[in-house]
């Protein structure tokens, strides 16, 4: 005997048949997603680049600033110390993250600095022309520029007073400059939000903080 159904019964079924392929669609859709894994920056991106360079330049601030702390006793300068040991140890951090959450390796062959290549805003007069042969940006004996030698940080560590402030001041400024430059390089080239809403950030605190040092090596 043939089972008949209602029209409405059948109607019901056809629904319900339409809504369950459906809905494998977009399970299958979903676990490709999932299976393809999140799309991160590679290894030569400017956003890999960026996070490398700056944390190795925020590393050396970080240092300079506790050593001048400890020889000071002008608070605002102790305080300017402990604000950029402080943030840019933070920073550094997210910076690191970023790479071991795209599986990237922290360092790599790549020459530094070269993710800069393709920044538009020039970098003339800090150290950092790329040149019309595309030279490197690095200083002769490899530094990134802004970055103080091993010779300045040992004047650095054997100041004292005002020489170390003085010092500290205009090392500083002159770092700074520079990290500003390499901050809107990767507010420009960054391809995620994450890279380029903290580059924008770097950008303007540390040009505030080069405007508060200049005061205050004014003053000395």
């Amino acid at each position: 005997m043939t089972l008949s159904l209602p029209l409405w019964q059948r109607r019901i079924l056809l629904i319900l048949a339409g809504i369950a392929v459906v809905a494998l669609f977009a399970l299958a859709f979903t676990a490709g997603r999932v299976s393809a894994g999140p799309d991160h920056p590679n290894t030569t991106s400017a956003d890999a680049g960026f996070a490398r360079d700056m944390q190795v330049h925020h590393h050396q601030a970080v240092e300079m600033s506790l050593i001048v702390r400890d020889k000071v006793d002008d608070e605002v300068l102790r305080t300017v110390a402990y604000d950029i040991a402080t943030t840019q140890q933070g920073q550094a951090g997210q910076m690191y993250a970023w790479l071991e959450e795209w599986n990237l390796p922290q360092s790599t062959s790549q020459p530094r600095m070269e993710w800069m290549a393709g920044a538009s805003g020039g970098h003339a007069g800090m150290g950092m022309d790329m040149g019309s042969a595309g030279e490197s940006m690095l200083l002769p004996d490899g530094r990134m520029p802004g970055m103080a030698s091993n010779e300045q940080l040992d004047e650095l560590r054997a100041a004292t007073g005002d020489d170390a402030a003085r010092l500290f001041l205009e090392l500083m400024i002159t770092h700074h400059r520079a990290g500003v430059q390499m901050a809107a390089a990767g507010a420009e080239l960054a391809e995620t939000d994450q890279v380029r809403d903290l580059a924008e950030k770097i950008q303007v605190g540390q040009q505030s903080e080069i405007n508060l040092m200049e005061g205050l090596l004014a003053d000395l």
